[in-house]
C-alpha cells in the first residue's frame, strides 16, 4: 500500500484542516478582491479594471463609441481572468441611469431598463468613458497611485484610481461577500463635496455639522425618504434602515373619479414586477378599491396610472399600496468598505476622513512627480544656457571631436555638465542659437523656477495642500452637480436615533489586553459572600480584566490611556457582549497607538463648568483640571496630562471642587486630603505629588469620599473589609499617609472603593471569574484589620479589580462557606497612626 501511495503521489491530508484553510483563503479573496468596494475610490476590482482598460484604449468621451465586446475582451485578457458575463454585467451597471447616480460609462444601445429587461449582447452594444469617469482617472499617469502586477505578471494595473470626487458616497455600492455584505446608498454630488469641504475646514466637525450639507441618500430613481432617524443612524453607526416611498399623487378626473399617478419608484424596484404584484393583489381581493392598472411610461419619464373605483377612498388605496407592495421599501444601509486591505464598518465622517486622507496622498504624489519633472527640465535648460552663453567654444569642441560620445565627455570636462545636459547640447538644433530662442530659454527657466518654488511650498504647507483638494473637489462639483432627486419627508412624531436606544444601567468591562464590552447589570446574579462566582468572559489565557464601571447607556465614556491621552464615546457606541464574550478590542473604537492602552474610564453625563477631573498617576502624581477643558469631539483624542518618563496615568475621578480624596497604594498605605490642596491646572499640565511612595510601591486606587460612604479595601488574596471614612483622617497632600492594610500578614492590596451598604459589589479575579455580593455582607472593621473572605480564589489567581452597582433583590445560592473561614473577621489591633506628613515644601509643578 505504501509503495502504491508513493507511485501515485497520494498525500494524506487532514480534511478538517484543509477545509478551514481553503475556505478562509476563498473568503478573504471574495471579501478583499471581489465583492467589497475600496473606501478610496468606491470601486470593486472589476469596475476599476473596466475603467482603466477604457482609459488605456483611449475611449474618452470625445472619441467614438466602441463595441462592448472589444472592451470586455480587453479586460479579460489583461486584468480580469473570469467569465465574460461578470465583466459585461458590471459594465452594463456602470451605464444604467437607474442604477448609478452619476454614470461612469456612456453606453450606446440597449443597456436594460427599470422593468428588468436584460441588456443586449455585448456584440450589439457600444460604450466609452463618461465625462465624470475622466475625473476618476485624471493624473493616474503622474505616479499618484500604486500599481500591481496583473494575474500573469505581464502588465501593471492600478490598485486604486485617483478619483477626484468621493465616488463611494456619490454612487454607493452593493456587494455580498462571505460572512458580510455592503449596501451603501448613492448621494448627491454637491452635498457630499460640501460636507467634505466642511470637514477639511473643521476636522472636529460633528455629525450634525456634516448633515447640514449631506441631507441623506439621493437615489437615481428619486422617491421619498420617510424621516431622518434611519439616515442619522446609518451616518452615526454605519448601519441603519431607511424607508423609501414611491412618489404618488392622487388626481381627480373630470367625471369625479380618482387616479393614483406614480412618477418615481424606490431604488432598485422592478416596475414591471410591481405592476404584476398590484394586479395579483386586486385579483386576490387584498386591495379592493382598484379598477385598473396601466403603465404609460416612456422616454420622457415614468407614469403608472392606477384607477380607483368610484366608491373607494383613494388615500386608503394608496396606503394599502404602500403596505402591501414595493411602492414602499426599506433600504438597509450597511456601510462596509475595504480600508487598508481590511473590511471595516464606517460612519459618514470616517468615510469622508478616509477619502480626504487619500486625496492628500494623491495631491502630494502628483506634486512630487511634477516637481521632479520640473527640476529635470530646469537642469537641462541650465546646461543649454551654458552652451548658448559659450556657443563658439561648444561648437569648436563638437566639431573637433571624432564622435558624439567624445564630444559629450569633453563638454563635461570643460563646463562641469552631466550626461543629460551634454546629450541635450549635442542634440540642440542650430535654430536655438537665435536671439529670440535664447530669450525663450531664459523665460522658460524663470517660469520653471517659479513652478519649483510653488511645488515645494505645496509639499511643505498642509493648509495649502488641503486647499488644493478642496478647490479641485469644488471644480468637479461645479461641473457635474445637479439638483437632489430624492425628497426627504419629515414624519410626525419621529424620534432621533438616541431616543430609540433605551436608557439602562450597563457594566463596562476592560481587560489588560484592551478588550471592552458593554453588558446590562442584571447579567450577574447576586451571590452570598464567599461564593466562587460565575465565569465573566472568554479570554486569552494570559489576559485579565483590569477595569469595570457601571454607567448609563446614554452617558459619555471618557477613556484615559497610560500615555496621558483621553478619548470619548457614547456608552451605546460600545458593542454589547454576552456574559462570556471577550468583547471588542478598544483599537476598533478608538485611534490609540500600538503601545497605548486604556487605564481608566469614567462616566460623564454632561460637560459642565462646575466639575473637575482629578487624575492620579502610578507614581503618585495628582492633577486637577476643569471638566470643560476636555469637551472636544476630536476623534484623535487630546492630551490629558503631561507625564514624567516611566510614569503612567492610572486613575481618574470626576469631582465637584470640594471633594475629599483617598489615594491607596499596593503596599498598604493610604492618604486622605482635600482636593482644594491641588490647585486647578491646564489640560496639559504635569501635576503635583499626591503621596510619597516607598520604593517599589505604586498607587492601586483613588476614590472620592462622601458622607455615609464606607471604604471597601480588598486584598489580592480575596479578603475585604469596610471601614468608616473617619478612620482615615485628613492629612496634607504629599505625605506618606496611614497604614491601610497589613500586607505582610494578609497580602497586598488589590483595590479600594467607596461604597454604601445598599450597594452590591462586583469583583473580578485574574482568571476571569466574576462575583457579585451585597456590600452589607462584608463586615465593617477598623482600618488595619484583615476583614472577611469576600471571594474564594484558586491557588494561582488573585483579585484584580472591583466595581459597585445598585442592589439587586434576586439572590442565587453560592457554594457553602468552608469551615476554615470561621476565623475571618475584625482583628482587634491597635490603630496604626504612622504618619509622615509633608508640608507644602513638596515640589510644585507648574503648568506647561
Amino acid at each position: 500500500m505504501d509503495e502504491f501511495q508513493e507511485n501515485q503521489k497520494i498525500i494524506n491530508v487532514d480534511l478538517e484542516k484543509e477545509m478551514k484553510q481553503s475556505f478562509l483563503a476563498y473568503s478573504m479573496s471574495v471579501i478583499v478582491s471581489r465583492a467589497l468596494p475600496d473606501v478610496r475610490d468606491g470601486l470593486k476590482p472589476v469596475h476599476r479594471r473596466i475603467l482603466y482598460t477604457m482609459f488605456e484604449n483611449g475611449l474618452s468621451p470625445d472619441k467614438a463609441y466602441r463595441k462592448c465586446a472589444d472592451t470586455v475582451g480587453s479586460v479579460l485578457g489583461r486584468y480580469h481572468p473570469h467569465g465574460d458575463a461578470s465583466v459585461y454585467d458590471a459594465l452594463v451597471r456602470l451605464a444604467q441611469d437607474f442604477s448609478m447616480r452619476y454614470m461612469l460609462v456612456d453606453g450606446h444601445g440597449n443597456f436594460g431598463s427599470v422593468d428588468g429587461d436584460p441588456p443586449a449582447a455585448y456584440r450589439y452594444t457600444e460604450s466609452r468613458m463618461s465625462k465624470i469617469a475622466v475625473e476618476m482617472l485624471e493624473d493616474i499617469d503622474k505616479d499618484t497611485v500604486d500599481f500591481q502586477p496583473n494575474y500573469d505578471d505581464r502588465l501593471k494595473e492600478p490598485t486604486v484610481l485617483p478619483s477626484h470626487f468621493p465616488n463611494l458616497l456619490v454612487n454607493g455600492s452593493t456587494g455580498i461577500a462571505v460572512g458580510m455584505a455592503t449596501n451603501i446608498p448613492p448621494h448627491n454630488m454637491g452635498e457630499v463635496i460640501d460636507g467634505m469641504c466642511t470637514l477639511i475646514d473643521n476636522p472636529d466637525a460633528s455629525l450634525d455639522d456634516l448633515m447640514q450639507h449631506i441631507k441623506g441618500p439621493d437615489f437615481p430613481t428619486g422617491g421619498i425618504i420617510m424621516g431622518r432617524a434611519g439616515i442619522r443612524a446609518a451616518y452615526a453607526t454605519g448601519r441603519g434602515r431607511i424607508t423609501v416611498r414611491a412618489r404618488a399623487e392622487i388626481e381627480e378626473e373630470k367625471n369625479g373619479r380618482f387616479n393614483i399617478v406614480v412618477s418615481e419608484l424606490p431604488y432598485q424596484v422592478n416596475k414591471a414586477r410591481l405592476v404584476e404584484n398590484i394586479a395579483e393583489l386586486v385579483k386576490d381581493k387584498r386591495i379592493e378599491g382598484i379598477s385598473n392598472v396601466e403603465d404609460h411610461s416612456d422616454r420622457e419619464g415614468m407614469h403608472m396610472l392606477i384607477s380607483v373605483k368610484r366608491d373607494a377612498s383613494p388615500q386608503i388605496v394608496l396606503n394599502q399600496l404602500y403596505s402591501y407592495t414595493q411602492m414602499q421599501t426599506t433600504f438597509g444601509v450597511i456601510m462596509i468598505a475595504i480600508v487598508n486591505g481590511e473590511p471595516k464598518t464606517l460612519t459618514l465622517k470616517e468615510m469622508l476622513q478616509e477619502y480626504i486622507s487619500f486625496q492628500e496622498s494623491v495631491v502630494r504624489r502628483r506634486t512630487l512627480f511634477d516637481l521632479k519633472k520640473a527640476e529635470e527640465r530646469a537642469h537641462l535648460l541650465e546646461g543649454l544656457k551654458i552652451a548658448v552663453d559659450n556657443i563658439d567654444e561648444v561648437i569648436s569642441i563638437i566639431r573637433s571631436s571624432k564622435d558624439r560620445a567624445t564630444a559629450r565627455g569633453r563638454l563635461t570636462e570643460r563646463f562641469g555638465l552631466d550626461e543629460p545636459q551634454t546629450q541635450a547640447i549635442v542634440q540642440m538644433p542650430l535654430g536655438a542659437l537665435t536671439g529670440l530662442e535664447r530669450q525663450k530659454l531664459l523665460d522658460e527657466i524663470a517660469a520653471l523656477e517659479l513652478k519649483i518654488a510653488d511645488y515645494k511650498d505645496i509639499l511643505s504647507n498642509e493648509t495649502r495642500l488641503l486647499g488644493i483638494i478642496k478647490d479641485e473637489a469644488i471644480a468637479v462639483k461645479n461641473k457635474f452637480s445637479d439638483e437632489r432627486r430624492t425628497e426627504i419627508a419629515t414624519v410626525s412624531g419621529e424620534v432621533d436615533i438616541e431616543d430609540l436606544i433605551p436608557q439602562e444601567e450597563c457594566v463596562l468591562t476592560l481587560t489588560n489586553f484592551g478588550y471592552v464590552k458593554r453588558q446590562k447589570t442584571d447579567t450577574y446574579h447576586i451571590q452570598r459572600r464567599g461564593g466562587r462566582g460565575v465565569s465573566g468572559m472568554t479570554r486569552r489565557e494570559e489576559d485579565v480584566a483590569s477595569d469595570m464601571f457601571v454607567i448609563n447607556s446614554h452617558d459619555y465614556v471618557m477613556f484615559f490611556t497610560n500615555l496621558g491621552r483621553v478619548y470619548r464615546l457614547k456608552c451605546y457606541e460600545i458593542p454589547e457582549g454576552s456574559r462570556t464574550s471577550k468583547g471588542m478590542n478598544i483599537a476598533n473604537l478608538l485611534p490609540i497607538a500600538q503601545d497605548e492602552k486604556v487605564t481608566s474610564m469614567i462616566r460623564v453625563p454632561e460637560f459642565d463648568e462646575e466639575s473637575y477631573l482629578c487624575m492620579v498617576t502610578r507614581k503618585g502624581i495628582i492633577k486637577r483640571t476643569s471638566l470643560s477643558a476636555y469637551n472636544t469631539a476630536r476623534k484623535g483624542g487630546v492630551i490629558a496630562i503631561d507625564l514624567d518618563e516611566g510614569d503612567e496615568l492610572s486613575w481618574v475621578r470626576m469631582t465637584s471642587g470640594d471633594t475629599q480624596l483617598l489615594v491607596a497604594t499596593r503596599l498598604g498605605m493610604a492618604i486622605r486630603f482635600d482636593e482644594r490642596d491641588v490647585r486647578p491646572m491646564g489640560r496639559t499640565a504635569r501635576g503635583v505629588k499626591a503621596i510619597t511612595l516607598k520604593e517599589s510601591d505604586y498607587v492601586i486606587g483613588m476614590s472620592s469620599l462622601r458622607e455615609g460612604g464606607l471604604v471597601l479595601t480588598v486584598s489580592a488574596t480575596g479578603y475585604g473589609r469596610l471601614s468608616d471614612i473617619n478612620d482615615y483622617r485628613i492629612q496634607s497632600r504629599g505625605g506618606k499617609g496611614l497604614t491601610n492594610y497589613h500586607i505582610q500578614k494578609y497580602g497586598e492590596v488589590a483595590a479600594i472603593k467607596v461604597v454604601d451598604l445598599e450597594d452590591d459589589v462586583i469583583l473580578i479575579s485574574s482568571d476571569g471569574i466574576i462575583i457579585r455580593i451585597p456590600a452589607n455582607s462584608i463586615r465593617e472593621c477598623a482600618r488595619p484589620s484583615k476583614g472577611v473572605r469576600v471571594m474564594r480564589l484558586n491557588e494561582t489567581s488573585e483579585v484584580v479589580t472591583l466595581a459597585r452597582t445598585a442592589h439587586e433583590e434576586d439572590e442565587v445560592d453560592a457554594l457553602p462557606v468552608d469551615e476554615g473561614d470561621a476565623e475571618d473577621g475584625c482583628e482587634d489591633e491597635p490603630e496604626d497612626l504612622e504618619e509622615n506628613l509633608s508640608t507644602d515644601t513638596q515640589e510644585e509643578n507648574t503648568e506647561e
